[in-house]
């Protein structure tokens, strides 16, 4: 079982014990879509997998909050930022706009980019280098400007 896994089983059983019901539904949450994917893959999810799968299941509450927000729900858009919360403690630290902006600056080094047909090489370098600490869309704006 991987260390991130773990992690999430030992936390649900604390909040099981401390009756705490938003932690509680959510680390079940994000169990089931482990479980979900380990099943339909038939493997064993490592935690970079499990990263990615917490970085989809945030998202998803952040666009549900938004709609709720949207919608004149505060009540549901409250629930889905207490969601996000929880799940945010398993993600790596968010990286700041100075060091996102010297990966960038590093990667285009590295890659020889010189125009807007080279980001893809950009992106494919640091996708693995911020899996997790950075929003790609903004990643993707970054490396625009500084090649365009």
């Amino acid at each position: 079982m991987s260390d991130l896994k773990q992690r999430l089983l030992d936390d649900m059983k604390v909040a099981m014990r401390d009756k705490s019901v938003i932690q509680l539904e959510t680390i079940r949450m994000v169990r089931a879509a482990i479980q979900r994917k380990e099943v339909d893959d038939r493997t064993e999810l490592d935690d970079a997998a499990v990263l990615q799968i917490i970085q989809k299941l945030v998202k998803q509450c952040s666009d549900a909050e938004k709609q709720f927000i949207d919608g004149e729900r505060q009540d549901l858009a409250d629930k889905e930022r207490a969601n996000i919360s929880v799940m945010e403690a398993y993600l790596p630290a968010k990286l700041s706009d100075e060091e996102v902006d010297q990966m960038v600056r590093q990667a285009i080094e590295e890659t020889g980019a010189s125009s807007m047909k080279d980001m893809g090489q950009v992106m494919g370098i640091l996708r693995d280098r911020v899996q997790g600490r950075a929003d790609m869309g903004a990643l993707s704006g970054r490396i625009k400007s500084l090649l365009g």
